[in-house]
């Protein structure tokens, strides 16, 4: 006997799930508004950064997120509900610099922060995870910047948190150091965890944000996934010769370029087209360079500021 046909409906994904809400948030010092009406979610299991330059507001709203500074209005709600007891027992935060206590080994100050929790993660699953088996019974002032932080990740991650604040927490390292710990936050993500990245560097947070937040002057100026952020704010390429290959036809071109140093770097509308008048000037194009644009360039264009200024 045949069944009767039935009509197909196409699977949909659950729609995501707001895990902690900023609603009109000001806080206001003697002389400056620091936070000035910010609005945003971030959704569970979401790596969300929140960029800005120095005195954009950025860490204040990071400082009142996590429940250090109280806003002067606005509130944040986490899971629906104004942040409090279950906020700070489900939330990790690694600071940008936390002082160690002297003579006290990796393994023993674990052992502290554990005791300060009803439910911590066992202590073998924090040092696997953060990887940690090489130096845990060394003095944890004595460690280098790149087993600190993954100290310091362990330490934030104790309470096995929901939502775990990182600010800036690969200053200083250097790259390979930088590489091992985006791993390690990937693999938190990949957990279901939320994560809040606040960072100097835009390679880290093209790479680890699904969701960005630019600030400045206390407002947002820019919101949206990296990509979806590049796509409107940008329709050319950037081309990057050296300067001794083109120095000689620089007052032939017709696009805009500019000499940083030693390469000469061309803003191409048409890739095609640029790269046609750059072969009938017979300029030697073996140092040629195409790349998109990037963060640091849609942080340049909307602040007028590197990062770090």
């Amino acid at each position: 006997m045949s069944l009767p046909n039935r009509t197909r409906y196409p699977l949909h994904k659950a729609a995501p799930v707001v895990i902690l809400e900023v609603q009109q948030l000001i806080k206001k010092f003697q002389k400056t508004t620091a936070v000035d009406g910010v609005s945003f979610s971030i959704n569970a299991g979401s790596c969300f950064g929140l960029l800005g330059p120095n005195g954009a507001g950025k860490s204040t709203t990071i400082e009142i997120m996590e429940g250090i500074i109280k806003p002067t209005s606005g509130k944040v709600l986490y899971k629906g509900k104004s942040t409090g007891k279950q906020f700070k027992q489900e939330a990790g935060v690694q600071f940008q610099s936390t002082a160690l206590m002297d003579f006290i080994t990796t393994r023993e100050i674990l052992t502290l922060f554990s005791r300060l929790y009803p439910k911590p993660l066992p202590i073998d699953e924090l040092v696997k995870r953060c990887q940690l088996e090489e130096f845990l019974d060394q003095y944890a002032t004595k460690l280098s910047g790149g087993q600190k932080q993954r100290l310091l990740l362990a330490l934030a991650l104790v309470n096995d948190p929901e939502i775990l604040f990182l600010d800036e927490p690969t200053t200083g390292l250097d790259p390979q150091s930088r590489r091992n710990f985006w791993a390690l936050i990937e693999s938190i993500k990949a957990q279901g965890k939320t994560v809040i990245l606040t960072t100097h560097y835009m390679d880290e947070a093209e790479l680890l944000c699904d969701h960005l937040v630019i600030m400045d002057h206390g407002k947002i100026i820019a919101q949206g996934a990296p990509s979806t952020l590049l796509n409107q704010h940008f329709k050319d390429r950037c081309l990057r010769i050296n300067k001794s290959a083109i120095e000689n036809h620089l007052e032939q071109l017709t696009e805009p370029y500019q000499i940083n140093g030693d390469t000469v770097e061309i803003t191409s509308q048409n890739l095609n087209a640029s790269l046609t008048t750059l072969m009938a000037m017979e300029v030697e194009i073996d140092s040629l360079q195409v790349t998109p644009r990037n963060l640091e360039d849609l942080f340049i264009k909307l602040t007028g500021r590197k990062l770090r200024a």
